[in-house]
């Protein structure tokens, strides 16, 4: 059986909220992948034009300007060149808090990327989102970035709503309030 042509993301439900996981390992060394994360020229490559002020509270500005969408965040939690969370929304919506998490392999690095959403929002479009930035950012950090993979995103999230479908279908029903 052939790998899939897109990143495994683990769901995991809960009653308000709905959490996907990345893990991918990089060739690269630890600081070259947070700069990726980090950096406003790396990021420009991979994700959006944008700046990142590297403190709990500082601002996250991310404009993904064909999209019309405009990041507009806060750092929640950072740990340089270990750890960094802010949300993914635009302003007026719902928290998405997105966490980096990076470990050290030898003179590999293991990025972990978990992002949450409401439960009521398309879990599997907005993983396959990310799959597709993840392998925006895997050609950045090889020296030959890439445009939005629209494809691997097409694919990704036809597969992501079927197991997150697999999921809620298999997952224990509450009672009904008496």
């Amino acid at each position: 059986m052939s790998e899939p042509a897109y990143l495994t993301a683990r769901f995991t439900l809960q009653p308000e909220t709905t959490a996907t996981e990345f893990r991918l390992t990089f060739d690269n060394h630890l600081e070259e992948v947070w700069a990726a994360l980090t950096e406003p020229g790396w990021l420009a490559k991979w994700l959006a034009p944008g700046e990142i002020d590297l403190r709990v509270g500082g601002t996250v500005r991310l404009d993904f300007g064909e999209s019309g969408a405009t990041i507009d965040s806060r750092v929640t939690a950072l740990e340089p060149h270990r750890l960094l969370e802010y949300s993914w929304s635009i302003p007026g919506e719902p928290p998405r808090p997105l966490r980096w998490e990076l470990e050290p392999i030898g003179p590999t690095t293991r990025l972990t990327l978990r992002l949450t959403i409401a439960a009521n929002e398309d879990a599997g479009r907005a993983a396959a989102g990310w799959a597709a930035h993840l392998e925006m950012l895997q050609a950045a950090l090889l020296g030959a970035p890439v445009k939005f993979p629209f494809e691997v995103f097409r694919m990704a999230r036809d597969a992501y709503r079927e197991q997150v479908a697999d999921l809620r279908a298999k997952a224990p029903r509450a009672p009904a309030p008496a």
